[in-house]
């Protein structure tokens, strides 16, 4: 075979091959093979007929087509391999420019490559808030809250109070439409909440009233309130107090801490309490840390990518949607008919963020393995066992039966090894940026500069060395299919 290499603009390849005219027959003698077998030719068994017999009967284009299609399926991997090119996914025939001697044009996606910017020289305060002493008592009076003693009282209603109305509203404007069916809502008076229901303030209304009393309000939503479909409505209130509780709340001592949860003493709880702040905080600081470093790393990098990839990605930032829309009981359908959108402009609007996150995943991917970012077997066999038997334990009795399987475990490993391993990256990127790499990298170097080298360990990183599972006793069976969890993983097999 003659094949000449011509790189395209969007990261793809147009591979023109000569295909030998012995190797085009000796393939359409055997496409003639196959079909003779599908079909009766007078005077001949299945298969059996003669080259010339079956030209005629079934014409030379039918076989022209099969053979071609057979030839590419047996050529194809001898011509990436010649061609000495790394594929994204498999490619396609764009065109036949010659039939004698017969040429192909093949398309083919390529993998995508990653040229990193200076991430090591990306710089960020790393300064966490402190967990105050004001968060710690704030969930201290939630815990009071949830431990209060509850009991009808005949006065009027006071501040504190545990008030129970039939509540009902209309907008002002229009058709007076509905807002609010009538229904039962029981509400704390004087909660100074922003986030109020069922709009701030509403319950100071309610100061004084008995069970009984009768009472309307007229309230306009900002034009920024949360709810899109309340911006800017006037609504008209009714309601109607039904019950007034008195609210006890129980005393903060030793006692209400061993009532709580256990402990010791008060003070055992609100270390309890400022060790869950804190790692809760830092999470949260993490997260919005590391994400503003990735987008510097992302900035200063430069990626290619064939097209396909891009589609691939916004795939999947689809289906994060359809499952997002099925947890609050809609489909995909209704919500494009909600924004007077087609799948086309869907796909576009989705195009951006299915763009970032194709980097983020190519960028840590790159990183990870510039950094040689390990992951310990036992860690990784560890952690795999731990996301089966939570498989086992949350799903359905008729959905565990796939756990069992060998090829599920396996990819089961494969994605939490991807997790481990894009955890680790984005870990030590956020060292790198902080400046706390540098400083480890200077005491370990201090401590061990007469230390003798030790044997490196087996790693993780590899799938030979990937750990066999052995799944629990199942008191449910699992029928699901882990998905890839890293953009960057792809097939490299056309």
């Amino acid at each position: 075979m003659k094949i000449e290499k011509q790189l395209l603009d969007d990261h793809q390849v147009k591979l023109t091959v000569e295909v030998e005219d012995d190797r085009l027959e000796e393939m359409k003698h055997r496409a003639a093979a196959k079909l003779a077998k599908r079909i009766k030719i007078p005077g001949f068994r299945p298969g059996k007929a003669p080259y010339p017999v079956v030209v005629r009967t079934i014409g030379e284009s039918a076989i022209f087509e099969e053979a071609l299609e057979m030839l590419i399926d047996t050529i194809y991997p001898d011509v990436i391999k010649e061609a000495d090119i790394s594929p994204y996914g498999p490619g396609y025939l764009e065109g036949m420019p010659t039939l004698n001697p017969l040429t192909l044009e093949i398309i083919v996606p390529l993998n995508a490559e990653v040229t990193l910017g200076d991430y090591k020289a990306i710089r960020k305060p790393y300064e966490p808030d402190p967990v105050s002493e004001n968060s710690v008592d704030n969930i201290l009076e939630f815990l009071q809250e949830q431990h209060a003693l509850v009991e009808p009282v005949d006065r009027p209603a006071q501040q504190g109070d545990v008030v129970t109305v039939l509540i009902s509203a209309r907008k002002t404007s229009g058709e007076e439409e509905l807002i609010i069916e009538a229904q039962s809502v029981s509400l704390v008076v004087g909660e100074d909440d922003e986030e109020e229901w069922p709009f701030p303030g509403f319950s100071l209304n309610l100061l004084g009233k008995v069970p009984g009393d009768e009472a309307a309000s007229i309230y306009r939503y900002p034009e920024d309130y949360a709810e899109e479909s309340l911006q800017g409505v006037e609504a008209d209130f009714n309601y109607q107090v039904e019950t007034v509780k008195q609210r006890t709340l129980p005393e903060l001592n030793d006692d209400f801490a061993m009532t709580t949860g256990g402990f010791e003493d008060l003070e055992s709880l609100r270390e309890s309490i400022r060790t869950f702040l804190e790692r809760q905080s830092q999470e949260v600081y993490n997260e919005d840390y590391d994400e503003a470093v990735i987008d510097e790393a992302i900035n200063q990098s430069e990626f290619k990518y064939p097209p396909q990839m891009l589609e691939d990605e916004i795939d999947q930032v689809k289906q994060e949607l359809i499952r997002s829309l099925e947890r609050q009981g809609l489909d995909l359908e209704i919500y494009l008919k909600s924004r007077e959108m087609d799948e086309a402009a869907f796909r576009e609007e989705l195009k951006p963020e299915a763009e970032r996150q194709l980097k983020r995943g190519l960028l840590i991917f790159e990183i990870g393995k510039v950094e040689d970012v390990q992951v310990e077997r036992e860690e990784l066999a560890s952690e795999a066992d731990n996301t089966l038997n939570y498989l086992y334990q949350s799903l359905p009795k008729n959905e565990a039966r796939r756990l069992k399987d060998r090829d599920f475990q396996s990819n089961l490993v494969k994605n939490v090894l991807i997790d481990l391993l894009t955890e680790k990256t984005i870990e030590r990127l956020r060292k790198i940026a902080s400046g706390q790499l540098e400083k480890e990298t200077a005491a370990e170097e201090s401590e061990s500069a007469a230390e003798p080298a030790e044997p490196a360990e087996d790693d993780a990183s590899s799938e030979a060395s990937l750990p066999e599972l052995v799944p629990p006793t199942p008191s449910a069976e699992q029928d699901v299919e882990p998905e890839a969890k890293n953009p960057a993983e792809i097939d490299e097999t056309p």
